[in-house]
């Protein structure tokens, strides 16, 4: 078979409330998962043996050892099958680092899904594999809006129409966040069930905050956007996101974020 590709898909919470610590490290939360039409790309072709290399603007970051996600994707989908070949990946990383958009758990989902093509498996396999590989893959598996909850990989579909081909516009500081750390300072209280996500919000911003106080200041810049319907951050941080109701605002916003902010114009899928 010749070399495939399969797109990452940014991801976005569009909102995320954190009930209870879990005694296996954890939290239990509620969330609703929406996904960019953009993101990384991985591609793939048979070889004997696993390996995985990384181009692109945020490649550094990344490792490629044992390490990768992308490396541990594909040996745990690998092993699960009883296949004895292997592959030779390459991921263009197009995403920041540790920033809330999903983008190591996208990277594994990818691998996932390239490999079960690549390979001939069946589709379940890779669906059982997820869930060990972080809380986020199994929505990056299917990257389809869903609501999230127990630690965001119990999923069910979100009827949201309006959602799709919504413009939307990420900006992020500059700074990677670890997941860990914000999780860390979360102050313990129960944000409540999540109803509808538009009347929800991210129970992580403040903890994200006091790590990275300019989340804040991305925030703001976002919301004096023109045309700007829903502002938060995704995720853990540090990236924030604008939901338009143009694309014609969103490209305006985007032409003036500041020097040294990185940023995505997009849209929903």
């Amino acid at each position: 078979m010749s070399e495939l590709t399969e797109p990452a898909f940014a991801k976005l919470n569009l909102a995320l409330h954190v009930r209870r610590r879990r005694t296996d490290g954890y939290h239990d939360i509620e969330t609703v998962f929406a996904f960019c039409e953009d993101g990384d790309e991985l591609s793939g072709a048979a070889a004997d043996a696993l390996s995985v290399s990384v181009s692109g603007p945020f490649a550094e970051a990344v490792p490629t050892g044992d390490d990768s996600l992308v490396m541990r994707a594909a040996r745990a989908l690998r092993d699960a099958a009883g296949y004895s070949g292997g592959a030779k990946l390459h991921l263009d990383k197009n995403l920041p680092v540790a920033a809330g958009v999903g983008g190591g758990s996208a990277d594994a989902a990818a691998a996932l899904r390239l490999l079960t093509r690549l390979w001939q498996l069946k589709a379940e396999l890779a669906a059982e594999v997820a869930p060990a590989l972080g809380a986020d893959v199994s929505a990056c598996l299917a990257s389809r809006t869903a609501r999230g909850t127990a630690a965001g990989d119990l999923l069910e579909p979100e009827d949201d129409p309006s959602l799709a081909r919504t413009p939307v516009l990420l900006v992020n500081p500059g700074q990677p966040l670890s997941t860990g750390a914000v999780f860390e300072r979360w102050d313990g209280r129960d944000g409540g069930p999540l109803g509808k996500w538009r009347d929800g919000g991210n129970d992580l911003e403040q903890p994200a905050l006091a790590l990275v106080p300019e989340i804040a200041d991305v925030l703001a810049w976002l919301r004096g956007r023109p045309g700007a319907e829903v502002v938060r951050m995704s995720g853990s941080g540090a990236t924030g996101f604008a939901l338009f109701g143009s694309e014609a605002a969103r490209d305006t916003a985007a032409g003036a974020v500041p020097s040294g902010w990185w940023h995505l114009a997009t849209r929903l899928r």
